[in-house]
């Protein structure tokens, strides 16, 4: 399988990477199956983080005994030594690894500051002294603390949103770290569930050959899907490109981020979930979302009063207000569906 350099990280991973999120929603015994197929037919990158419930503890017990094969990735969101220490001590242990390949500050709204003795980047930084990590890289949804992280050098690596939606800001990014010397780690592929067809997304991807796109992966059938593609890569061929050009005209107004530059709401709707709720409820456990406090948190759309302050905030020019009414409305289907699940 072929295997590409991540930047001046000089890691050496697979350009199909599995990406953890989705293991949170299956049993242990099925995510430990799912990922060693993964890493015995050839996949040797797995990325993960502190905040995704158990999936570390299925990593860790999957990839025992074959530790040195593979580069594992993982994320806090931790912005002071203390905390950061503490999460990394317990990704550690779940695991269960003597080293992190790849740390990750997950998705901070400002970038931390390697100066700070008592925040987050000098608890990656004393760790990585001790040999309990080996790199240090960010993720972000906020293209201006992404392209203020590629600036700074003081990562190297930065994970963000890529995928055939990208807008000209994206593209800079990409090429913004390639320039730098950035590992670029593309997360939502697939548009947070957006799109469907794997085709179009994977030949998509292979024309950026310093990109590794990490694909959730939950299912033996979308394990089998990734697979296939890789053995048997699919050209751009023009069928694709009209499936990405009808798609780019359908969906880019649908792709919510999560950046926030669209807070604070004036009717306190957590925009950033809100707006990318039909994902959240397919990508990761869902009945975490069929609460009462989640249920009164999407009804809060009801209350916009339209003032468009989120959709003139927005950096990729969607139409927020509209785009909250169909999460809300698909939000409603789908609770009606579950919310009496066990």
């Amino acid at each position: 399988m072929e295997k590409i350099r991540l930047g001046r990280t000089e890691l050496y991973v697979t350009k199909t990477a599995f990406g953890a999120l989705p293991i949170q929603r299956i049993s242990k015994a099925d995510a430990v199956r799912l990922v060693r197929r993964a890493a015995d037919e050839g996949i040797n990158y797995f990325d993960t983080a502190n905040m995704y419930t158990d999936s570390e503890e299925k990593l860790g017990e999957a990839l025992e005994g074959i530790r040195q094969n593979v580069v594992i990735s993982t994320k806090s969101a931790a912005t002071d030594k203390k905390t950061a220490m503490a999460h990394i001590e317990e990704s550690l242990r779940r695991l269960r690894t003597d080293y992190i390949d790849l740390f990750q500050f997950h998705n901070p709204a400002v970038l931390p500051d390697p100066a700070d003795p008592d925040g987050a980047f000098a608890a990656a930084l004393e760790m990585k002294e001790k040999g309990y990590i080996r790199h240090i890289g960010i993720t972000n949804h906020r293209p201006k603390v992404a392209q203020a992280a590629i600036e700074s050098g003081n990562f190297e690596t930065l994970q963000f949103p890529f995928c055939y939606l990208a807008t000209e800001t994206d593209f800079a990014l990409v090429e913004g770290c390639k320039k730098a010397d950035m590992g670029y780690i593309a997360m939502k592929g697939l548009s947070g569930g957006l799109l469907n067809n794997a085709a179009a997304c994977y030949a998509f991807m292979a024309q950026y050959d310093h990109v590794v796109p990490i694909w959730g992966i939950q299912h033996e059938w979308e394990l089998d899907q990734w697979l296939e593609l890789t053995n048997n890569p699919p050209e751009l061929t023009d069928d694709l490109k009209a499936v990405i050009e009808h798609d780019r005209k359908e969906l880019a107004g649908s792709f919510c981020r999560s950046c926030g530059y669209c807070l604070p709401c004036a009717a306190n709707i957590d925009i950033p979930q809100s707006a990318r709720m039909s994902a959240l409820l397919r990508r990761s456990p869902y009945q975490q979302y069929m609460t009462d406090q989640w249920y009164e948190k999407m009804h809060r759309i009801e209350n916009c009063i339209h003032c468009d302050a989120c959709k003139s905030r927005c950096p990729y020019g969607l139409d927020t207000p509209a785009l909250l009414q169909r999460q809300l409305l698909d939000y409603d289907e789908f609770y009606a569906q579950h919310y009496n699940d066990q």
